[in-house]
Formats: structure tokens, sequence, C-alpha cells
């Protein structure tokens, strides 16, 4: 903590607090545009980085970070559609909150949220990365299975009114996640033509599944009227908003919890941590049945879990080498082109470094709320727009968002495909965060059982590896746990329809 308050006013300096709002500006921008992942806008960044300060260079990736995470909730707010992984779970209540008129408010509890789930991440980087550190290098294969299959009993209660549609939506999702060769065997699976060969990618899905729907739906709307968010901008509510956002500490407790857990489990990602944290909020509610009609507190759970997360997977990357999620990979290689190489003595030969780093990200949760709020006032321009251009545009930034990840055409096909299954599929109440929490968790699983069951056949046996550890233990129990509480609010939620019949 000395250190980190020693070297604080460098990330003051006029050239690094300029890159800094720069950075966050342009990364809530990025982050709600469709497509353009965290992970995605970090990476066209880095060559730019090389002939700034070291310092610098990393100020600007650490805040396009900060505020592409954030950002991506804007445009799950306001046309249903997240602008990243991370926002799969905001636009759940998100958008219901944005079709009542509250389009700005929602915006509000968003940053403000961002903000306190941000803060709690980096008071945790801070105050704990040694301790924290040797908890995720003992997360082996088998642990990461567990934490996959946490993840798929989540499931159960991402689709509203019904655990069975939610199963087998995330059930769809995991069998889409094996399309592709197999990574142990190196055989095809489900290959029916060559655009499968590489398997369905996260970001074409994630676009086809969101965005696809939502534009069909808007060309159903051309002859008929369609349910669009009505902006109304509200004057002096966001000193209310705050303090209501604020009393929201149930929520706000368990997605910054959860989400300082999640970060630093290598791999896992924003999008698990938001997931989860939005079903423990709603499962430790008073009113689970409010969730996914527009409740507040299930937008203050999903930002501050995914904002808690970027502190803590920055954690086993300075410290290991290990990166905490995908865009933590990325930031790697923006140390090693500046000649910083992770590890203890990063802390100590490059100190003026790492803590100006560490500090600049604190002051970018700061920034991001601020300029998040200031721009969530002029939502009304996404709102005014006529639906016939908003087909147009989203079309435009889906295609655009899924050809660029790889370059692919094919990709373009599996969205354009996905997209159509899942407009089918929501005239049946099915929900796509199902769908595409099983596309994300079904690589994590299998990669994890396999690598797992080749130690396990070597030592101790598949049952003993699995089912056997204090870790693997608690991670069991939460599984069950969370699937027997969807079950009781399943049942809950039953028969208190059966006596407001009668």
């Amino acid at each position: 903590m000395a250190e980190f308050l020693h070297y604080f006013p460098q990330a003051l300096s006029f050239t690094n607090l300029l890159t800094l709002i720069l950075g966050v500006i342009g990364g809530l921008v990025l982050g709600a545009t469709p497509g353009l992942s965290p992970t995605m806008a970090v990476a066209l960044l880095v060559p730019f980085t090389f002939h700034m300060d070291p310092a610098t260079g990393l100020i600007l990736l650490g805040a396009v970070y900060t505020a592409t995470v954030a950002g991506g909730a804007i445009s799950a707010i306001l046309i249903n559609i997240p602008g990243a992984p991370a926002n799969i779970a905001t636009l759940l209540d998100g958008h219901p909150m944005a079709l009542q008129g509250k389009s700005q408010t929602a915006l509000y509890y968003c940053f403000i949220s961002s903000l306190v789930g941000g803060l709690f991440g980096m008071v945790v980087m801070i105050l704990f990365t040694p301790p924290l550190a040797k908890i995720a290098l003992k997360f082996g294969p088998s642990e990461m299975f567990w934490i996959a299959i946490f993840g798929i009993s989540v499931m159960a209660g991402l689709s509203s009114g019904s655990i069975l549609k939610g199963l087998l939506g995330g059930m769809f999702g995991l069998l889409i996640s094996t399309i592709g060769y197999s990574p142990l065997l190196g055989s095809p699976r489900f290959v029916y033509h060559d655009v499968l060969t590489g398997g369905v990618a996260i970001v074409p899905a994630l676009i086809g599944l969101f965005a696809i729907p939502q534009v069909f739906a808007l060309v159903e709307s051309l002859g008929s009227k369609l349910e669009r968010p009505n902006f109304e901008p509200e004057k002096g509510i966001l000193f209310k908003t705050i303090a209501e956002n604020l009393k929201m500490v149930k929520s706000l407790s368990i997605g910054s919890i959860v989400g300082s857990i999640i970060g630093i489990i290598p791999g896992a990602g924003g999008q698990v941590a938001g997931l989860i944290a939005y079903d423990q909020a709603k499962k430790f509610s008073k009113n689970p049945e409010s969730f996914g009609t527009g409740n507040p507190e299930g937008v203050a759970a999903a930002e501050s879990a995914n904002n808690a997360m970027v502190g803590p997977s920055l954690i086993p990357l300075l410290t290991l080498s290990i990166p905490g999620s995908p865009t933590a990979a990325v930031l790697l290689g923006g140390l090693l082109i500046h000649g910083l190489f992770p590890g203890p003595d990063l802390f100590i030969t490059n100190a003026s470094i790492t803590y100006t780093f560490i500090a600049s990200l604190v002051l970018a949760q700061v920034a991001m709320c601020v300029f998040g709020i200031i721009l969530s006032r002029y939502s009304y321009m996404v709102m005014s727009v006529p639906n016939l251009f908003m087909i147009a545009a989203v079309t435009i930034l889906a295609v655009y968002g899924t050809y660029s990840v790889q370059n692919s055409f094919d990709d373009v096909i599996v969205m354009f495909s996905l997209g159509t299954l899942m407009y089918i599929g929501r005239k049946f109440g099915f929900s796509p965060a199902p769908v595409v929490l099983g596309i994300i968790l079904g690589p994590i699983a299998e990669d994890n059982f396999l690598k797992g069951k080749l130690i396990a056949d070597t030592d101790v046996g598949v049952f003993s590896y699995f089912f056997t550890g204090s870790m693997n233990l608690i991670i069991i129990l939460l599984c069950v746990g969370s699937i027997g509480y969807s079950i009781y609010g399943e049942i809950r939620a039953y028969r208190k329809a059966k006596e407001a019949a009668f």
C-alpha cells in the first residue's frame, strides 16, 4: 500500500492523465459497439503503445480495458445487444428498464455500480495480490472443470419463468460448443459444412443470438408497432439515483465479491462473473420473480461483477505471468513489448511503472463513471433513430463486428444462422443468455475434464481426482446448492401463481 501511495502522483501527470481520459472515452465508445470486445479493443491499441513511455502505454491499455467493459452496457440497455460478452447479464433487466422509459436511470445504475465494483476489485488487487496469486495457482483442471459446471448450473435461472427452457437453451449452447475438431483427438465433430470447420467463435455467436433477432423484430415493426425504449430526459435524478444505487448493498456486495473471485481464476472472464453474480443476486432477493422485468438490482449485480473482475484478473498476470482473462492475456503482450516481464521482480525492479499503472486503473474507474454518466444523457440520440435506419445500422455493425474477428465470411454465415434460430426460439419463450453461457463454458469444461482425466489416469483415478480435495468439494456443494435453489424458486413461484389464481 505504501508503494502504491508513493507512486500515485505519477499517474496524475498531465501526459498520463490526458492519455487516461482519452482512453476512457474511446473505450466507452468502443464498448458500446457490438462485436468490439475489450480484448479486441486492447489488441488493436497494443502496437500504438510501442513508441510510448512504458507507463503511459500501459495506462492507455488499462483505461481502454476498464471503460470498454462498462461501455458494453450502453448498447445492452438501449438496443438489447450486449457490446461484449461481459454485458450479457446486464441486458436481462437493463433493457426492460429502458422499455419502461427509464433508459437514463438504467445507465446511471450501470456506471455507478461499475464504479463500486471496479473500486472494490482494485482494493482487492492492491491489498491481497500475494495471497490471491497463491490461491489462483491451486486451481488445476479439476477445479476449473467444476467452476465451469457451477457456471452451467446458473443456466436454470437465466430464462425467466421456466427452468426447463433455461436448461434446454444451455444444453443447446453446450452442443454448439462441441462443433469443430476435438481438442484431444483432433477428429471432426458435427462438421457438416466447411463453414463449421473452425467451430463457433464466441463473438459471432454473441452477435447472432442477440443482434439478429432484434433486427428481425425491427423489420416486423415496419408494418406494426414494436415496443421500443421511449427516452424521456429526467432532470435532477443523478443524486437520487446514486443514493438508491448505493442502498442496494446486497446486490453490489454479491457482484463485487463474485467478480473479484472469478477475476483471479485464469480463463473465466467477465461474462461468467456477470452471469453468476446475477443468478446469485436473484437467489438472495426477496422478490426473485421481479428479475428479468426491469429490476435495478439485476443491473447493479451484473455491472459491479464484470468491473470488479478487472483488477483481480491482473493479479495472476502481474505476479505469475498467468492471465486471468482474455484481455489480460493481450495486456501481457503490452508488458512484453516494453521489456517488462511479469513476476515478483516486476514490483521491485520496475516498481515505478507497475504502481503507476495500478494507480491509473483506480483513476480509470472514476473517469469511466463520470464520462459514462455524461454520455448517458445523450442516449436520446439512439432512441430517436427511426426503425429503418436502426435496422441498417445494427446489421452493418453486426456484420462488421463478426467479420473483423477473424476476417472470415464463414463467421458471418454462422452469425446469421444462429440469429435465425434464436429468433424462432424467442417466439417460444427461449432466452439467448443460457445459450451463450453454454457456448462459453462448454470448451472450458471439456478441455479441463480431458486434461484432468489424463492426469487422473496416471495417478489416483478419475473419481478421486475430481471428487476429492477441499476446493473441489466446496465448488461441488455450490453447484448442488445452485441447482437446488433454482428448483425451490420454481416451486415457490408456481405456488404463488396458484394462490393468486384463487
